[in-house]
């Protein structure tokens, strides 16, 4: 902002502003908020709760993500967070020994690589590829995995770039983590947010292929990041993570907290389904931007 010529008085438009409740053209849907006005006057959320969420909101979110995959999750697949950013603390405290290692997108979100320093995981970067739509740099992959890395994180539509992974793409991804022996962790907040020809495939689609930890929110889709509702699914339909991993999954639960019933109910009531709204709005009000 300070390359800014003072003598132009054209209004700057921030393009970094990752709340969409902040402009008043970005308001979530009457629905969302009778849902939740409903639920706080029935007086029926006022109690504890399963440190997991409580099983009606899980169950709506099973319905909702269920509907882009080959196999249809279970509710107990479904961890709920106070907003993606518990659930990327969760994964990271449980997978943080000793030794090993996290590889990670650049560019990339920010926030990875301090968590990640905070939980005693070693951060490893792999480039994405600008010139073949941000790809992951397969082959980089697999030369910075060994014995100690546990984990590839990808961020899909892609925060940064703003890219949209494809889905041959995607499923090298997976293929490359079950030959490295490694899980794909998916943070896919922008989900359904994306535009032009290229569609939105969740990582959970592959997760025959490798085991799929995927974490999620309503903030972006839905504009209500100050809501802090957000999910950790495991995509596991080959029992994998189970068999091999029943500690993780204790450790991740005990890491979870009880949501604010309020809003869970408003996930269960309105079955999460979302939207084009907002990203046809997007479209419209860039329409003038890039003219």
């Amino acid at each position: 902002m300070q390359n800014l010529d003072g003598d132009d008085t054209r209004p700057v438009i921030h393009l970094g502003q990752a709340d969409p409740s902040a402009f008043p053209s970005f308001r979530t849907t009457p629905f969302a908020e009778d849902a939740v006005y409903a639920a706080l006057r029935s007086a029926h959320f006022n109690g504890y709760a399963s440190t997991v969420g409580i099983p009606a909101a899980r169950s709506a979110i099973v319905k909702y993500l269920s509907k882009d995959l080959p196999h249809k999750l279970s509710p107990d697949n479904i961890f709920l967070t106070i907003g993606c950013t518990q659930a990327l603390e969760a994964i990271r405290t449980a997978l943080g020994r000793h030794g090993a290692n996290i590889l990670l997108p650049r560019p990339g979100y920010p926030d990875y690589e301090a968590r990640a320093g905070f939980c005693g995981l070693e951060v490893r970067h792999f480039d994405l590829l600008p010139d073949k739509d941000w790809e992951v740099d397969l082959v980089s992959v697999e030369a910075l995995a060994d014995e100690n890395t546990t984990t590839i994180v990808i961020i899909n539509p892609g925060n940064s770039c703003g890219n949209v992974f494809k889905y041959e793409h995607l499923k090298k991804v997976a293929e490359l983590a079950k030959k490295l022996g490694i899980l794909v962790i998916a943070d896919e907040v922008y989900e359904h947010l994306n535009f032009g020809s290229t569609p939105f495939v969740p990582m959970g689609v592959f997760a025959s292929i490798a085991p799929i930890i995927t974490v999620g929110s309503i903030s972006k889709r839905w504009m209500v990041p100050g809501w802090r509702l957000g999910w950790l699914v495991a995509n596991d339909p080959l029992g994998i993570l189970i068999k091999h991993g029943s500690g993780w999954f204790d450790k991740a639960v005990r890491f979870e907290r009880v949501l604010c019933k309020k809003r869970v109910a408003m996930a269960s009531k309105a079955e999460m389904e979302g939207s084009r709204a907002f990203p046809d709005l997007c479209d419209c009000k860039a329409d003038p931007c890039c003219c």
